[in-house]
Protein backbone atom coordinates (compact mmCIF):
# COMPACT_ATOMS: atom_id res chain seq x y z
CA UNK A 1 0.00 0.00 0.00
CA UNK A 2 1.41 3.54 -0.71
CA UNK A 3 2.27 5.91 1.81
CA UNK A 4 -0.47 8.37 3.50
CA UNK A 5 -1.25 11.31 1.56
CA UNK A 6 0.43 14.76 3.29
CA UNK A 7 -2.59 16.57 4.64
CA UNK A 8 -1.75 19.78 2.57
CA UNK A 9 -2.20 17.76 -0.60
CA UNK A 10 -5.85 16.11 0.68
CA UNK A 11 -6.98 19.44 0.77
CA UNK A 12 -6.05 20.38 -2.64
CA UNK A 13 -8.36 17.92 -4.01
CA UNK A 14 -11.20 20.08 -2.61
CA UNK A 15 -10.03 22.86 -4.76
CA UNK A 16 -11.37 21.36 -7.97
CA UNK A 17 -14.14 23.53 -9.13
CA UNK A 18 -16.25 20.66 -10.86
CA UNK A 19 -16.56 19.24 -7.03
CA UNK A 20 -19.90 22.27 -7.09
CA UNK A 21 -21.48 20.59 -9.46
CA UNK A 22 -21.31 16.91 -7.98
CA UNK A 23 -23.01 18.39 -4.94
CA UNK A 24 -25.92 19.65 -6.73
CA UNK A 25 -26.32 17.12 -8.53
CA UNK A 26 -26.28 14.68 -5.31
CA UNK A 27 -29.09 17.01 -3.41
CA UNK A 28 -31.24 16.62 -6.80
CA UNK A 29 -30.34 12.48 -6.69
CA UNK A 30 -31.75 12.35 -2.99
CA UNK A 31 -34.35 14.48 -3.35
CA UNK A 32 -37.10 12.00 -4.71
CA UNK A 33 -36.10 9.36 -1.61
CA UNK A 34 -38.13 12.43 0.36
CA UNK A 35 -41.33 12.04 -2.35
CA UNK A 36 -41.50 8.01 -1.81
CA UNK A 37 -39.82 7.52 1.16
CA UNK A 38 -39.96 9.39 4.78
CA UNK A 39 -42.98 12.19 3.11
CA UNK A 40 -44.82 9.21 2.12
CA UNK A 41 -44.35 6.81 5.22
CA UNK A 42 -45.32 9.95 7.15
CA UNK A 43 -48.34 10.51 5.13
CA UNK A 44 -48.95 6.86 5.00
CA UNK A 45 -48.75 7.01 8.99
CA UNK A 46 -51.10 10.06 9.89
CA UNK A 47 -53.39 7.73 7.53
CA UNK A 48 -53.61 4.94 9.49
CA UNK A 49 -51.85 2.19 7.90
CA UNK A 50 -49.83 -0.80 9.91
CA UNK A 51 -45.77 -0.84 10.41
CA UNK A 52 -46.19 -4.27 7.80
CA UNK A 53 -47.98 -2.15 4.88
CA UNK A 54 -46.08 0.95 5.52
CA UNK A 55 -43.09 -1.82 5.38
CA UNK A 56 -44.19 -3.02 2.10
CA UNK A 57 -45.34 -0.14 0.42
CA UNK A 58 -41.42 0.40 0.37
CA UNK A 59 -41.06 -2.49 -2.71
CA UNK A 60 -41.17 0.84 -4.63
CA UNK A 61 -37.92 1.62 -3.56
CA UNK A 62 -37.08 -1.88 -6.03
CA UNK A 63 -37.06 0.73 -8.82
CA UNK A 64 -33.26 2.00 -7.38
CA UNK A 65 -31.86 -2.40 -7.08
CA UNK A 66 -33.31 -3.25 -10.41
CA UNK A 67 -32.29 -0.70 -12.09
CA UNK A 68 -29.02 -1.71 -13.52
CA UNK A 69 -30.99 -3.91 -16.01
CA UNK A 70 -31.66 -0.21 -18.30
CA UNK A 71 -28.67 1.93 -16.88
CA UNK A 72 -26.46 0.30 -20.30
CA UNK A 73 -29.55 2.70 -21.92
CA UNK A 74 -28.04 5.71 -20.46
CA UNK A 75 -24.76 4.72 -22.24
CA UNK A 76 -26.04 4.26 -25.36
CA UNK A 77 -29.25 5.85 -26.13
CA UNK A 78 -29.76 10.08 -27.27
CA UNK A 79 -32.58 11.54 -25.74
CA UNK A 80 -34.06 12.97 -28.84
CA UNK A 81 -33.79 17.00 -29.31
CA UNK A 82 -31.91 17.18 -25.80
CA UNK A 83 -28.64 15.24 -26.63
CA UNK A 84 -27.73 17.29 -29.11
CA UNK A 85 -27.48 20.25 -27.48
CA UNK A 86 -26.67 19.41 -24.31
CA UNK A 87 -25.46 16.33 -24.30
CA UNK A 88 -25.87 12.39 -23.22
CA UNK A 89 -25.54 13.14 -19.86
CA UNK A 90 -26.80 16.07 -18.96
CA UNK A 91 -30.10 15.19 -21.40
CA UNK A 92 -31.00 11.88 -19.58
CA UNK A 93 -30.56 14.09 -16.09
CA UNK A 94 -32.67 16.85 -17.22
CA UNK A 95 -35.48 13.92 -18.96
CA UNK A 96 -35.55 12.52 -15.71
CA UNK A 97 -36.07 15.47 -13.45
CA UNK A 98 -39.35 17.06 -15.42
CA UNK A 99 -40.74 13.25 -15.14
CA UNK A 100 -40.15 13.26 -11.24
CA UNK A 101 -41.92 17.24 -11.26
CA UNK A 102 -45.08 15.62 -12.87
CA UNK A 103 -45.41 12.34 -11.25
CA UNK A 104 -44.55 14.55 -8.02
CA UNK A 105 -47.45 17.12 -9.23
CA UNK A 106 -49.87 14.66 -10.09
CA UNK A 107 -49.64 12.52 -6.66
CA UNK A 108 -50.37 15.74 -4.92
CA UNK A 109 -54.08 15.62 -6.83
CA UNK A 110 -54.75 12.36 -4.74
CA UNK A 111 -56.65 11.21 -1.65
CA UNK A 112 -54.55 8.62 0.59
CA UNK A 113 -57.40 6.49 1.54
CA UNK A 114 -59.10 6.33 -1.36
CA UNK A 115 -56.83 6.26 -4.37
CA UNK A 116 -54.00 3.97 -2.52
CA UNK A 117 -53.48 1.94 -5.46
CA UNK A 118 -52.70 5.03 -7.67
CA UNK A 119 -50.89 6.49 -5.16
CA UNK A 120 -48.62 3.28 -5.15
CA UNK A 121 -48.28 3.37 -8.76
CA UNK A 122 -47.04 7.19 -9.03
CA UNK A 123 -44.82 6.24 -5.97
CA UNK A 124 -43.28 4.09 -8.34
CA UNK A 125 -43.26 5.90 -11.26
CA UNK A 126 -41.26 9.08 -9.05
CA UNK A 127 -39.25 5.68 -7.93
CA UNK A 128 -38.17 4.37 -12.03
CA UNK A 129 -37.66 8.17 -12.90
CA UNK A 130 -35.36 8.42 -9.66
CA UNK A 131 -33.36 5.43 -10.22
CA UNK A 132 -33.02 6.85 -13.61
CA UNK A 133 -31.67 10.01 -12.42
CA UNK A 134 -29.08 8.48 -10.30
CA UNK A 135 -27.73 6.18 -13.44
CA UNK A 136 -27.31 9.37 -15.24
CA UNK A 137 -25.65 11.43 -12.20
CA UNK A 138 -23.57 8.76 -11.00
CA UNK A 139 -21.57 8.26 -14.60
CA UNK A 140 -21.71 12.27 -14.87
CA UNK A 141 -19.64 12.47 -11.68
CA UNK A 142 -17.20 9.54 -12.42
CA UNK A 143 -16.95 11.12 -16.29
CA UNK A 144 -16.52 14.46 -15.33
CA UNK A 145 -13.48 13.13 -13.12
CA UNK A 146 -12.14 10.29 -15.38
CA UNK A 147 -8.46 11.45 -15.26
CA UNK A 148 -8.12 12.18 -11.50
CA UNK A 149 -6.71 9.33 -9.33
CA UNK A 150 -8.72 7.32 -6.11
CA UNK A 151 -8.23 10.23 -3.86
CA UNK A 152 -10.07 13.13 -6.28
CA UNK A 153 -12.80 10.62 -6.13
CA UNK A 154 -12.77 9.86 -2.72
CA UNK A 155 -13.27 13.95 -2.90
CA UNK A 156 -16.23 13.80 -5.35
CA UNK A 157 -17.80 11.04 -3.25
CA UNK A 158 -17.77 13.17 -0.12
CA UNK A 159 -19.38 16.06 -1.70
CA UNK A 160 -22.18 13.83 -3.96
CA UNK A 161 -22.96 12.09 -0.67
CA UNK A 162 -23.31 15.21 1.11
CA UNK A 163 -25.16 16.79 -1.90
CA UNK A 164 -27.60 13.58 -1.16
CA UNK A 165 -28.00 13.97 2.31
CA UNK A 166 -29.13 17.86 2.17
CA UNK A 167 -31.81 16.63 -0.52
CA UNK A 168 -32.53 13.68 1.42
CA UNK A 169 -32.70 15.31 4.86
CA UNK A 170 -31.51 19.28 4.38
CA UNK A 171 -35.10 19.60 2.21
CA UNK A 172 -36.47 16.23 3.28
CA UNK A 173 -37.11 18.02 6.37
CA UNK A 174 -39.39 20.63 4.92
CA UNK A 175 -42.89 18.55 4.46
CA UNK A 176 -42.73 17.63 8.09
CA UNK A 177 -42.09 21.44 9.09
CA UNK A 178 -45.36 21.93 6.80
CA UNK A 179 -47.84 19.31 7.89
CA UNK A 180 -46.90 20.90 11.64
CA UNK A 181 -49.52 23.57 10.52
CA UNK A 182 -53.21 22.71 10.49
CA UNK A 183 -53.36 24.22 7.22
CA UNK A 184 -51.36 22.28 5.37
CA UNK A 185 -52.54 18.76 3.85
CA UNK A 186 -49.98 16.05 2.70
CA UNK A 187 -51.85 16.28 -0.80
CA UNK A 188 -50.57 20.09 -0.88
CA UNK A 189 -47.12 19.55 0.46
CA UNK A 190 -45.79 17.41 -2.27
CA UNK A 191 -46.85 20.40 -4.22
CA UNK A 192 -44.56 21.78 -2.85
CA UNK A 193 -41.73 19.13 -3.47
CA UNK A 194 -42.78 19.23 -7.21
CA UNK A 195 -41.73 22.58 -7.32
CA UNK A 196 -38.29 22.21 -5.46
CA UNK A 197 -37.64 19.40 -7.89
CA UNK A 198 -37.84 21.78 -10.71
CA UNK A 199 -35.65 24.13 -9.22
CA UNK A 200 -33.08 21.74 -8.72
CA UNK A 201 -33.08 20.92 -12.93
CA UNK A 202 -31.34 24.44 -13.06
CA UNK A 203 -27.83 22.36 -12.28
CA UNK A 204 -28.68 20.21 -15.17
CA UNK A 205 -28.57 23.19 -17.87
CA UNK A 206 -25.62 25.67 -16.53
CA UNK A 207 -23.40 22.75 -15.66
CA UNK A 208 -20.53 21.41 -18.08
CA UNK A 209 -21.39 17.98 -20.48
CA UNK A 210 -17.95 15.74 -19.72
CA UNK A 211 -15.79 14.91 -22.75
CA UNK A 212 -15.75 10.90 -23.89
CA UNK A 213 -15.25 8.48 -26.47
CA UNK A 214 -17.34 6.51 -24.78
CA UNK A 215 -19.76 6.09 -28.42
CA UNK A 216 -16.28 5.23 -30.64
CA UNK A 217 -15.71 2.50 -28.11
CA UNK A 218 -19.26 0.78 -28.26
CA UNK A 219 -19.29 1.00 -32.22
CA UNK A 220 -16.27 -0.88 -32.24
CA UNK A 221 -17.68 -3.61 -29.93
CA UNK A 222 -20.96 -3.70 -32.38
CA UNK A 223 -19.10 -3.88 -35.53
CA UNK A 224 -16.85 -6.66 -33.82
CA UNK A 225 -19.79 -8.21 -33.21
CA UNK A 226 -21.31 -8.01 -36.64
CA UNK A 227 -18.50 -9.27 -38.20
CA UNK A 228 -19.22 -12.81 -36.60
CA UNK A 229 -23.16 -12.96 -36.01
CA UNK A 230 -23.83 -13.90 -39.47
CA UNK A 231 -22.33 -17.09 -39.14
CA UNK A 232 -24.26 -17.62 -35.97
CA UNK A 233 -27.88 -16.32 -37.13
CA UNK A 234 -29.24 -19.42 -34.28
CA UNK A 235 -26.98 -18.06 -31.65
CA UNK A 236 -28.59 -14.22 -33.06
CA UNK A 237 -31.79 -15.60 -32.20
CA UNK A 238 -31.08 -16.83 -28.55
CA UNK A 239 -29.70 -14.00 -27.38
CA UNK A 240 -32.58 -11.81 -28.40
CA UNK A 241 -34.79 -14.59 -26.75
CA UNK A 242 -33.32 -14.87 -23.55
CA UNK A 243 -32.01 -11.75 -22.40
CA UNK A 244 -34.86 -10.21 -22.41
CA UNK A 245 -36.17 -13.35 -20.88
CA UNK A 246 -33.44 -13.20 -18.29
CA UNK A 247 -34.18 -9.13 -17.37
CA UNK A 248 -38.46 -9.73 -17.18
CA UNK A 249 -37.81 -12.63 -14.81
CA UNK A 250 -35.72 -10.18 -12.48
CA UNK A 251 -38.22 -7.72 -12.78
CA UNK A 252 -40.87 -10.06 -12.00
CA UNK A 253 -39.10 -11.36 -8.89
CA UNK A 254 -38.24 -8.06 -7.26
CA UNK A 255 -41.95 -6.42 -8.24
CA UNK A 256 -43.52 -9.32 -5.71
CA UNK A 257 -44.26 -12.30 -8.34
CA UNK A 258 -47.63 -10.31 -9.45
CA UNK A 259 -50.34 -13.40 -10.65
CA UNK A 260 -48.11 -16.36 -9.24
CA UNK A 261 -50.06 -19.66 -10.25
CA UNK A 262 -49.65 -21.19 -6.87
CA UNK A 263 -52.34 -24.32 -7.97
CA UNK A 264 -48.90 -25.03 -9.52
CA UNK A 265 -46.09 -23.97 -7.54
CA UNK A 266 -46.75 -23.24 -4.10
CA UNK A 267 -46.21 -20.05 -3.46
CA UNK A 268 -43.25 -20.51 -0.71
CA UNK A 269 -41.37 -21.97 -3.36
CA UNK A 270 -42.16 -18.92 -5.94
CA UNK A 271 -38.19 -17.94 -4.82
CA UNK A 272 -36.12 -20.93 -5.44
CA UNK A 273 -38.55 -21.66 -8.92
CA UNK A 274 -37.76 -18.27 -10.27
CA UNK A 275 -34.14 -17.98 -9.22
CA UNK A 276 -33.45 -21.23 -11.08
CA UNK A 277 -34.88 -20.42 -14.23
CA UNK A 278 -33.11 -17.30 -14.05
CA UNK A 279 -30.06 -19.42 -13.10
CA UNK A 280 -30.79 -21.83 -16.04
CA UNK A 281 -31.35 -19.12 -18.65
CA UNK A 282 -28.05 -17.30 -17.78
CA UNK A 283 -26.04 -20.43 -18.27
CA UNK A 284 -27.56 -21.06 -21.42
CA UNK A 285 -27.07 -17.41 -22.56
CA UNK A 286 -23.38 -18.02 -20.72
CA UNK A 287 -22.64 -21.02 -23.51
CA UNK A 288 -23.93 -19.08 -26.31
CA UNK A 289 -22.06 -16.25 -25.34
CA UNK A 290 -19.01 -18.12 -24.98
CA UNK A 291 -19.00 -19.62 -28.37
CA UNK A 292 -19.68 -16.20 -29.79
CA UNK A 293 -16.62 -14.82 -28.24
CA UNK A 294 -14.33 -17.32 -29.13
CA UNK A 295 -15.58 -17.21 -32.83
CA UNK A 296 -14.74 -12.67 -31.78
CA UNK A 297 -11.35 -13.58 -30.44
CA UNK A 298 -10.41 -15.48 -33.49
CA UNK A 299 -11.53 -12.86 -35.89
CA UNK A 300 -9.82 -10.41 -34.06
CA UNK A 301 -6.36 -12.50 -34.51
CA UNK A 302 -7.33 -12.80 -38.41
CA UNK A 303 -8.21 -9.44 -39.50
CA UNK A 304 -5.67 -6.98 -38.01
CA UNK A 305 -7.94 -3.65 -38.77
CA UNK A 306 -11.77 -4.17 -37.65
CA UNK A 307 -13.44 -3.86 -40.54
CA UNK A 308 -15.77 -0.31 -41.02
CA UNK A 309 -19.91 -0.30 -41.58
CA UNK A 310 -19.16 0.10 -45.30
CA UNK A 311 -17.03 -2.86 -45.40
CA UNK A 312 -19.01 -5.56 -43.75
CA UNK A 313 -21.02 -8.26 -45.35
CA UNK A 314 -24.89 -7.00 -45.41
CA UNK A 315 -26.21 -8.93 -42.18
CA UNK A 316 -30.04 -9.03 -41.51
CA UNK A 317 -31.93 -6.94 -38.85
CA UNK A 318 -31.86 -9.89 -36.44
CA UNK A 319 -28.08 -9.69 -36.55
CA UNK A 320 -27.88 -5.96 -36.02
CA UNK A 321 -30.08 -5.87 -33.04
CA UNK A 322 -28.17 -8.91 -31.87
CA UNK A 323 -24.85 -7.12 -31.85
CA UNK A 324 -26.47 -3.43 -30.64
CA UNK A 325 -28.11 -5.57 -27.49
CA UNK A 326 -24.44 -7.29 -27.25
CA UNK A 327 -22.70 -3.93 -26.90
CA UNK A 328 -24.89 -2.42 -25.04
CA UNK A 329 -25.92 -4.39 -22.16
CA UNK A 330 -23.32 -7.26 -22.21
CA UNK A 331 -20.44 -5.83 -23.36
CA UNK A 332 -20.23 -3.81 -19.55
CA UNK A 333 -20.92 -6.58 -17.50
CA UNK A 334 -18.61 -9.05 -19.55
CA UNK A 335 -15.10 -6.17 -19.28
CA UNK A 336 -16.27 -6.34 -15.27
CA UNK A 337 -15.76 -9.86 -15.21
CA UNK A 338 -13.08 -10.07 -17.86
CA UNK A 339 -11.08 -7.06 -15.94
CA UNK A 340 -11.38 -8.08 -12.24
CA UNK A 341 -11.90 -12.21 -13.11
CA UNK A 342 -14.80 -14.61 -12.28
CA UNK A 343 -13.97 -15.06 -8.73
CA UNK A 344 -12.93 -11.56 -7.62
CA UNK A 345 -15.85 -10.18 -9.38
CA UNK A 346 -18.30 -12.04 -7.31
CA UNK A 347 -16.51 -11.68 -4.33
CA UNK A 348 -16.66 -7.46 -4.77
CA UNK A 349 -20.25 -7.93 -5.79
CA UNK A 350 -20.91 -10.15 -2.73
CA UNK A 351 -19.35 -6.90 -0.57
CA UNK A 352 -21.01 -4.96 -2.18
CA UNK A 353 -24.53 -6.39 -1.36
CA UNK A 354 -23.49 -7.81 2.19
CA UNK A 355 -22.24 -3.72 3.46
CA UNK A 356 -25.40 -2.03 3.15
CA UNK A 357 -27.71 -4.46 5.34
CA UNK A 358 -28.13 -2.86 8.59
CA UNK A 359 -28.78 0.16 7.64
CA UNK A 360 -31.35 -1.58 5.43
CA UNK A 361 -33.23 -2.66 8.23
CA UNK A 362 -32.95 0.47 10.69
CA UNK A 363 -33.55 2.84 7.67
CA UNK A 364 -36.60 1.58 6.33
CA UNK A 365 -38.74 1.56 9.74
CA UNK A 366 -36.91 4.50 11.70
CA UNK A 367 -39.36 6.87 10.76
CA UNK A 368 -42.21 4.56 12.52
CA UNK A 369 -39.99 4.02 15.23
CA UNK A 370 -39.62 7.71 16.00
CA UNK A 371 -43.67 8.12 15.95
CA UNK A 372 -44.00 5.41 17.99
CA UNK A 373 -42.02 6.10 20.95
CA UNK A 374 -43.31 9.32 21.29
CA UNK A 375 -41.66 11.84 19.13
CA UNK A 376 -43.69 14.01 17.10
CA UNK A 377 -43.86 14.93 13.54
CA UNK A 378 -41.85 18.80 14.78
CA UNK A 379 -39.40 16.27 16.39
CA UNK A 380 -38.53 14.26 13.26
CA UNK A 381 -38.11 17.88 11.04
CA UNK A 382 -35.52 18.93 13.58
CA UNK A 383 -33.73 16.13 15.32
CA UNK A 384 -33.96 13.38 12.11
CA UNK A 385 -33.44 15.51 9.14
CA UNK A 386 -31.76 18.94 10.49
CA UNK A 387 -29.48 17.17 12.25
CA UNK A 388 -28.75 14.16 10.18
CA UNK A 389 -28.24 16.98 7.03
CA UNK A 390 -25.62 18.83 9.07
CA UNK A 391 -24.02 15.75 10.22
CA UNK A 392 -23.38 14.08 7.16
CA UNK A 393 -22.30 16.76 5.59
CA UNK A 394 -19.64 17.78 7.99
CA UNK A 395 -18.93 14.16 8.49
CA UNK A 396 -18.62 13.21 4.49
CA UNK A 397 -15.91 16.23 4.29
CA UNK A 398 -14.08 14.43 7.50
CA UNK A 399 -14.61 11.21 6.16
CA UNK A 400 -12.89 11.71 2.62
CA UNK A 401 -9.77 13.66 4.35
CA UNK A 402 -9.42 10.46 5.92
CA UNK A 403 -10.30 8.11 3.15
CA UNK A 404 -7.65 9.90 0.89
CA UNK A 405 -5.11 10.31 3.24
CA UNK A 406 -4.87 6.17 4.23
CA UNK A 407 -6.86 4.70 1.32
CA UNK A 408 -10.60 3.70 0.57
CA UNK A 409 -10.33 0.59 2.18
CA UNK A 410 -9.48 1.56 5.30
CA UNK A 411 -12.23 4.00 5.20
CA UNK A 412 -15.07 1.19 4.79
CA UNK A 413 -13.29 -0.47 7.63
CA UNK A 414 -13.50 1.95 10.03
CA UNK A 415 -17.28 3.36 8.60
CA UNK A 416 -18.29 -0.42 8.58
CA UNK A 417 -17.21 -1.07 12.34
CA UNK A 418 -19.17 2.70 13.46
CA UNK A 419 -22.05 1.71 11.22
CA UNK A 420 -22.87 -1.33 13.57
CA UNK A 421 -22.24 0.28 17.06
CA UNK A 422 -24.52 3.28 16.27
CA UNK A 423 -27.20 1.21 15.70
CA UNK A 424 -27.31 0.11 19.29
CA UNK A 425 -27.97 3.61 20.28
CA UNK A 426 -31.52 3.50 18.46
CA UNK A 427 -31.70 0.10 21.24
CA UNK A 428 -31.49 2.50 23.88
CA UNK A 429 -33.73 5.04 22.55
CA UNK A 430 -36.50 2.31 22.66
CA UNK A 431 -35.52 0.70 26.48
CA UNK A 432 -35.53 4.98 27.89
CA UNK A 433 -37.95 6.32 25.98
CA UNK A 434 -38.56 9.75 24.53
CA UNK A 435 -35.69 11.63 25.17
CA UNK A 436 -34.60 14.58 23.37
CA UNK A 437 -31.12 14.97 24.41
CA UNK A 438 -30.64 10.87 23.56
CA UNK A 439 -32.38 11.50 20.22
CA UNK A 440 -30.42 14.68 19.29
CA UNK A 441 -27.48 12.24 20.21
CA UNK A 442 -28.17 8.85 18.38
CA UNK A 443 -29.29 11.07 15.00
CA UNK A 444 -25.79 13.10 15.23
CA UNK A 445 -23.44 9.52 15.63
CA UNK A 446 -25.71 7.60 13.12
CA UNK A 447 -25.02 10.55 10.67
CA UNK A 448 -21.30 10.48 11.12
CA UNK A 449 -21.51 7.28 11.09
CA UNK A 450 -23.39 6.89 7.51
CA UNK A 451 -21.42 9.24 5.84
CA UNK A 452 -17.88 7.88 6.46
CA UNK A 453 -19.08 4.91 5.32
CA UNK A 454 -20.69 5.96 2.71
CA UNK A 455 -17.83 8.44 1.20
CA UNK A 456 -15.46 5.50 0.98
CA UNK A 457 -18.22 2.99 -0.63
CA UNK A 458 -19.30 4.88 -3.34
CA UNK A 459 -15.42 6.06 -4.06
CA UNK A 460 -14.72 2.33 -4.19
CA UNK A 461 -17.91 2.16 -6.95
CA UNK A 462 -16.27 4.76 -8.59
CA UNK A 463 -12.97 3.64 -9.51
CA UNK A 464 -14.16 0.60 -10.00
CA UNK A 465 -16.07 1.16 -13.22
CA UNK A 466 -14.31 1.16 -16.70
CA UNK A 467 -14.92 4.79 -18.49
CA UNK A 468 -15.93 3.12 -21.20
CA UNK A 469 -19.34 1.94 -19.35
CA UNK A 470 -19.36 4.19 -16.49
CA UNK A 471 -23.32 4.10 -16.42
CA UNK A 472 -23.69 0.24 -16.87
CA UNK A 473 -21.01 -0.71 -14.26
CA UNK A 474 -21.82 1.58 -11.61
CA UNK A 475 -25.11 1.01 -11.11
CA UNK A 476 -25.03 -2.48 -11.76
CA UNK A 477 -22.53 -2.23 -8.27
CA UNK A 478 -24.74 0.54 -6.61
CA UNK A 479 -27.70 -1.72 -7.74
CA UNK A 480 -26.56 -4.82 -4.97
CA UNK A 481 -26.09 -2.58 -2.17
CA UNK A 482 -29.64 -0.76 -2.79
CA UNK A 483 -31.14 -4.32 -3.13
CA UNK A 484 -30.55 -4.94 0.61
CA UNK A 485 -31.85 -1.89 1.51
CA UNK A 486 -34.86 -2.03 -0.55
CA UNK A 487 -35.92 -5.94 -0.96
CA UNK A 488 -34.61 -7.10 2.43
CA UNK A 489 -36.17 -3.71 4.11
CA UNK A 490 -38.94 -3.86 3.29
CA UNK A 491 -39.53 -6.77 5.61
CA UNK A 492 -38.28 -4.92 8.40
CA UNK A 493 -41.77 -3.98 9.58
CA UNK A 494 -42.90 -8.38 9.57
CA UNK A 495 -39.42 -9.00 11.86
CA UNK A 496 -40.92 -5.90 13.96
CA UNK A 497 -44.03 -7.26 14.41
CA UNK A 498 -42.26 -11.04 15.16
CA UNK A 499 -40.32 -9.67 17.53
CA UNK A 500 -43.39 -8.30 19.14
CA UNK A 501 -42.69 -4.79 18.72
CA UNK A 502 -39.37 -5.23 20.69
CA UNK A 503 -37.26 -2.39 19.17
CA UNK A 504 -34.47 -2.87 21.57
CA UNK A 505 -33.44 -6.24 19.87
CA UNK A 506 -34.26 -5.44 16.33
CA UNK A 507 -31.57 -2.36 16.45
CA UNK A 508 -29.56 -4.96 17.91
CA UNK A 509 -29.87 -7.90 14.80
CA UNK A 510 -29.67 -4.79 12.33
CA UNK A 511 -25.90 -3.74 14.42
CA UNK A 512 -24.82 -7.51 13.81
CA UNK A 513 -25.92 -7.60 10.26
CA UNK A 514 -22.93 -5.39 9.21
CA UNK A 515 -19.76 -8.05 10.55
CA UNK A 516 -20.43 -10.23 7.66
CA UNK A 517 -19.16 -7.68 5.38
CA UNK A 518 -16.14 -6.46 6.87
CA UNK A 519 -15.03 -9.76 6.94
CA UNK A 520 -15.80 -10.52 3.74
CA UNK A 521 -13.74 -7.22 2.92
CA UNK A 522 -10.89 -8.23 4.95
CA UNK A 523 -10.67 -11.77 2.99
CA UNK A 524 -10.35 -9.39 -0.57
CA UNK A 525 -8.15 -6.42 0.49
CA UNK A 526 -5.71 -7.19 -1.18
CA UNK A 527 -6.76 -7.45 -4.75
CA UNK A 528 -8.73 -4.74 -3.93
CA UNK A 529 -5.54 -2.49 -3.44
CA UNK A 530 -4.28 -3.81 -6.30
CA UNK A 531 -6.85 -2.69 -8.51
CA UNK A 532 -7.42 0.77 -6.55
CA UNK A 533 -3.43 1.24 -7.69
CA UNK A 534 -3.83 0.18 -11.28
CA UNK A 535 -6.25 2.35 -11.60
CA UNK A 536 -4.41 5.84 -10.46
CA UNK A 537 -1.27 4.07 -12.74
CA UNK A 538 -3.31 4.17 -15.35
CA UNK A 539 -5.05 7.72 -15.09
CA UNK A 540 -1.73 8.94 -14.13
CA UNK A 541 -0.40 7.54 -17.26
CA UNK A 542 -3.47 9.56 -19.42
CA UNK A 543 -2.48 12.65 -18.22
CA UNK A 544 0.79 12.39 -18.54
CA UNK A 545 0.59 11.73 -22.50
CA UNK A 546 -1.84 13.82 -23.11
CA UNK A 547 0.33 16.71 -21.35
CA UNK A 548 -2.83 17.64 -18.55
CA UNK A 549 -1.32 18.69 -15.38
CA UNK A 550 -3.18 17.10 -12.50
CA UNK A 551 -5.99 18.67 -10.38
CA UNK A 552 -3.86 18.53 -7.33
CA UNK A 553 -0.95 20.53 -8.51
Amino acid sequence: MSAPTSFRKTLHYFKNPKLLTVFFFGIASGFPWVMIGSAMTGWLKDEGLSRSSIGLFGLIFVAYSINFLWSPLADRLRIPLLTASLGLRRSWIITTQLLICIFAFYMSTLDATLQLSTMALFGLLIAVSGATQDIAIDAYRIDILNKEDSEAMAAGSALATAGWWTGYAGLGSIPFILVKSPNWQWSEVFLVLAGIMAVLMITAFVATEPVSDRATTLDKIQRDYLQVLPNFTYRSVAVLCLLPTVIASVFYANVGYPGWPTSLIAERYQFTAITLAIVGLLLVFAVQLKKLNSALSSNREAVSTPLSSAQLAPVNMVNQLTAWLLSTLVAPIQEFFDRNGTKLALSILMFIFLFKLGEAYLGRMSIVFYREVGFSNEDIAYYSKLINWTTTIVFSLIGSVFTIRYGILKGLFIGGIAMSASNLLFAVIAIVGPSKPLFAFTVFVDGFTSAWGSVAFVALLSVLCNKSFTASQYALMASLGTFGRVMLGSYSGIIVDWLDGNWALFFVLTALMVIPSLLFLYSIRKPLNQLIEQNNAANAAINESSGKPDSTA
